[in-house]
């Protein structure tokens, strides 16, 4: 049997503050349209199979069979959940990680675009 142990415990998921899915709308806004249409199966797919720490031992033959995918694209699409940090996995356990902090704002962006600007302004001495 399997020994399961919670790999990222800081980052252990919980069902959102708001809406009702047990997938975070973030999720949806923040990464989807970022990943491979593989990479975003495979997410809901470890968020309905996984326990409440996030955690599921399914094989890389089980998983490609239930999705009707390669094995290699199983393979390919976790590479990305854990190139996005939206997964932890050491063999045979993955774990979904609650989602990032959320980066800054655009308008943040913006106010900090500015002060740059304003610090590199022509004439200025570098």
């Amino acid at each position: 049997m399997i020994e399961k142990r919670v790999l990222v415990p800081d980052r252990v998921r919980r069902p959102p503050g708001e809406g009702f899915s047990w997938v975070d709308r973030r999720f949806l806004h923040e990464y989807a349209a970022r990943l491979s249409g593989d990479a975003v199966f495979l997410y809901l797919f470890l968020a309905a199979v996984s326990d409440q720490h996030g955690l599921s031992f399914y094989r890389d033959t089980t998983i490609a069979g239930r999705l009707r995918v390669r094995e290699q694209a199983v393979v390919e699409a976790r590479e990305e959940l854990v190139t996005y940090d939206l997964v932890a996995y050491q063999p045979p356990l993955t774990q979904v990680l609650s989602l990032p902090t959320a980066r800054l704002e655009r308008k943040e962006c913006h106010a900090l675009r500015a002060l740059f600007q304003t610090l590199n302004e022509p004439g200025d001495p570098p």
